[in-house]
């Protein structure tokens, strides 16, 4: 598969004197349709067996459609931004409805997001150093930074990380990357994340959205990441995330010292690694993550108090005091012996984590732990598409329904024009 990540150097030239000016279009996008042979209705957890023998369900879906833009004006400065429509984007309409007298309605005819994903300027000093600000990516965790539908076998992206860590995670900030041997390091100062917007199915995950026209900044966090390519073929990488997430909001109280919140800081501490290894004949992919919130406790109290005026965008469940996930793919390219362009991964996949690993004295809640086992085949007719089906299942604890599923999808991922 060609190997096109979503990384600092994708739309900048390392040489700062170049005077020669390039424009990069480019993008990636996927097309599904799959099958799950489990109930999704919301008390499919709650009540277990009343759901046991459901029918299942079946969707299609277009979850990423990306337009990546770059220009490189030459003496070391640079520009890019990536657009993302996430499940078709957005369509709305303003409808005269005859069977209602003739009246005006608002209505929502699709769902889904438009994001602004990337959008930056950079001056670069040569390999070893380059400043970029703006809104980037956040290379925290193997998906983050190799969230192309080429790289990963799977339909969907892998399941733990995008569960427990915003993915793919964009903030506006500031980043210094650079190169140095066989090292790649990047360094960023972001804003941090906002603990009202943390549940227990997704751990932080939406602790970087934000409903308002802004994001709420009222601190500032840090990420950071090291890749080491110094064996053909080979990947090493760790990465780390470290920023207070309590009052990161459009209201912040000021609590007394007799309060229970007095001192809360929601210090949110994310350690990764993840590597992949690719030869003509077999690639290997894997991570471990590990993340830990400070006060826990305070903040699930906090936020199921918080209130139930409509509109309200914030979660009203418990945050874990921990979560984890650990993932391990592989494929085999059956066709690396012919001398066929073409090439047919059969692949493999194990992913385990858990979302909500409760504070002491919090009631642990049990299906937010999986595991999920799949297999299937991967098709690359040319470098830029991919074409993959994918059978698997979703393993939950013994008092809850196990969930099976079958996917096929459609890819791309590619510049037209450098």
């Amino acid at each position: 598969m060609i190997a096109v990540a979503l990384t600092p150097s994708v739309f900048a030239q390392d040489d700062s004197s170049s005077s020669q000016r390039r424009l990069t279009v480019g993008g990636y996008g996927e097309a599904v349709y799959s099958h799950h042979f489990y109930s999704d209705n919301v008390f499919r957890y709650s009540r277990a067996a009343k759901y046991e023998d459901a029918p299942g369900f079946g969707r299609v879906d277009l979850p990423h459609a990306v337009i990546m833009l770059g220009y490189d004006f030459g003496h070391g400065w640079s520009v890019g931004t990536e657009i993302e429509f996430e499940h078709g984007g957005i369509e709305a309409a303003t409808e005269k409805e005859t069977e209602e007298t003739g009246e005006f309605e608002q209505e929502i005819e699709r769902g889904g997001e438009v994001a602004l994903e990337q959008f930056w300027v950079q001056k670069s000093f040569g390999k070893y150093l380059s400043i970029r600000a703006g809104h980037i990516v956040v290379p925290v965790g193997m998906t983050n930074n190799n969230h192309t539908p080429n790289m990963f076998f799977g339909v969907y992206r892998p399941e733990g990380e995008n569960t427990i860590m915003p993915c793919t995670w964009h903030e506006t900030g500031l980043s210094l990357w650079g190169n140095a041997a066989a090292f790649r390091y990047e360094l960023q100062l972001l804003p941090s994340l906002n603990s009202n917007l943390f549940n227990d199915a997704g751990w932080i995950h939406n602790g970087s959205a934000s409903p308002y026209e802004f994001r709420p900044a009222n601190g500032l966090s840090a990420a950071a990441r090291i890749d080491w390519t110094g064996i053909k073929g080979l990947r090493l990488s760790v990465s780390g995330f470290v920023g207070n997430s309590f009052q990161n909001d459009i209201v912040t109280e000021s609590y007394p010292e007799t309060s229970k919140y007095y001192g809360a800081k929601g210090r949110v501490m994310v350690g990764a690694f993840d590597f992949a290894y690719r030869n003509r004949y077999v690639t290997l992919r894997g991570n471990c993550d590990y993340g830990h919130l400070a006060d826990a406790a305070l903040i699930s109290t906090r936020n199921k108090n918080q209130t139930t005026m409509t509109g309200n965008p914030y979660q009203h469940t418990t945050v874990g005091e921990h979560a984890w996930d650990a993932s391990l793919e592989g494929g085999i390219n059956l066709l690396a012996w012919s001398n066929c362009r073409s090439r047919l991964y059969l692949f493999g996949r194990y992913d385990h984590y858990d979302s909500f690993v409760p504070a002491e004295g919090f009631t642990d809640v049990q299906w937010c732990e999986r595991q999920c086992v799949s297999g299937g085949v991967n098709y690359c007719p040319i470098p830029e598409i991919v074409i993959k089906a994918e059978g698997g299942i979703r393993l939950l604890a013994q008092q809850y329904n196990n969930e099976p599923y079958f996917a096929v999808g459609v890819t791309w991922t590619g510049f037209f024009e450098r």
